[in-house]
């Protein structure tokens, strides 16, 4: 019987450097952070300590923390399969406006069928919205070739407009159509058609769904065909082709369910926070730019569904906590931003860094495996 070869300790030493590399690329923002605030005398400890206490410091800011990160886990599930796939999701913010409208539709329309009924359709509407939204450009860089980057950004900026023209014009609250100043959102939603929520926060059962949804992504993609042929379509296309898979279909795939989960956080905003479509004109200003720090939150989580969970709370600690910070020590708006884009830019570098070591390892076990052990040689050279 062969001996079960074993990792040697400095392996996974090195894979748990890995795997903690997004911690130390936030505690490195957060001390560029920490310098910042000392150029603006400010206390460093007193500011994070009132971020802590924004985030975590009562049942009322975790359940806002909560709120916070349930948009950023169903954007980072949709990251977690279309990265997985090998084609890169940055329409999260138009898919999330398109969901959002047509669940917004469900509910303004059918308004005398049953809440839970309407719910249900709402989400499912916010799902196929997303999918939809996101199959666009993965039809086009899978038959096309088209650079599903920029052609995503661009459904980004289709979806602003849409919204735009809609909000202000045949989605427009009638409260707001005969006004001079008119805001652009539509008519609120009936109480009944609003997510359950946890009394007397803002907590609502859309974040429980999030977290059911991100076993279900992990399920499919480490246990099913499906999701074995799109993580193969992702490590190497060419191989997956030779082995009968049809990568085109995958890719496409792939990014029709990333903006299907995209539609649903878009949804689940409507009602389960805002309780109507409403914006200032720009993405941000309805998703809160949910459909970028979802891209974050799933890279920190390395792409796996789990470890996506609390990644997405953390950033939504960040952006919450920020927010007493600026409060409480009177610093800039401007620098809870930077503090934000610090976070951004050290993980996102981490991850590189990450694959970059991912590669080197097997190629040292390439390496190893192409030569034959001194030992065995010199037998070998000895029988001879």
């Amino acid at each position: 019987m062969p001996a079960v070869k074993k990792r040697p300790p400095r392996e996974w030493l090195s894979r748990l450097l890995d795997s903690l590399l997004p911690v130390f690329a936030t505690l490195a923002a957060l001390f560029i952070g920490a310098v910042m605030l000392l150029f603006l005398r400010v206390n460093p400890l007193e500011a994070y300590k009132a971020l802590w206490d924004g985030a975590f410091g009562s049942s009322n800011a975790i359940a806002e923390t909560l709120v916070k990160a349930t948009p950023l886990l169903l954007v980072a599930l949709g990251i977690c399969i279309s990265f997985r796939g090998d084609v890169i999701n940055i329409g999260g913010e138009g898919q999330m406006i398109v969901g959002a409208i047509l669940a917004t539709w469900v509910g303004l329309t059918f308004t005398t069928l049953p809440g839970w009924l309407v719910i249900t359709f709402a989400m499912l509407a916010g799902f196929l919205g997303g999918a939809l939204w996101g199959g666009i450009p993965g039809f086009l860089k899978a038959y096309f070739n088209v650079n599903e980057i920029l052609s995503t950004v661009m459904m980004n900026a289709i979806a602003v407009q849409l919204m735009n023209y809609l909000l202000r014009g045949p989605m427009i609250d009638p409260a707001q159509a005969e006004l001079a100043s008119k805001i652009p959102q539509t008519a609120p939603l009936l109480d009944v058609f609003r997510l359950p929520r946890l009394v007397p926060t803002r907590l609502h059962l859309g974040a429980l769904i999030a977290v059911i949804l991100a076993i279900l992504v992990y399920i499919l993609l480490w246990r099913t065909t499906l999701g074995y042929r799109i993580r193969a379509v992702g490590q190497n296309p060419h191989a997956a082709r030779y082995a009968g898979i049809q990568v085109q279909r995958y890719m496409v795939l792939a990014l029709l369910l990333s903006g299907a989960f995209s539609g649903l956080a878009g949804a689940t905003q409507v009602y389960g926070v805002n309780y109507r479509m409403i914006t200032d004109g720009s993405a941000s200003g309805f998703t809160g730019s949910a459909g970028f720090n979802g891209i974050v939150a799933a890279l920190f989580g390395q792409l796996h569904p789990i470890w996506s969970i609390p990644a997405s709370v953390l950033f939504g600690a960040l952006l919450v906590g920020a927010n007493k910070m600026q409060r409480m020590v009177q610093v800039p708006s401007a620098l809870v931003i930077a503090l934000n884009g610090l976070v951004v830019v050290f993980v996102v570098s981490s991850e590189i860094w990450r694959r970059r070591r991912q590669r080197q390892r097997l190629a040292a076990a390439d390496h190893e495996e192409e030569e034959p052990p001194r030992a065995e040689t010199g037998r070998a050279e000895a029988g001879a």
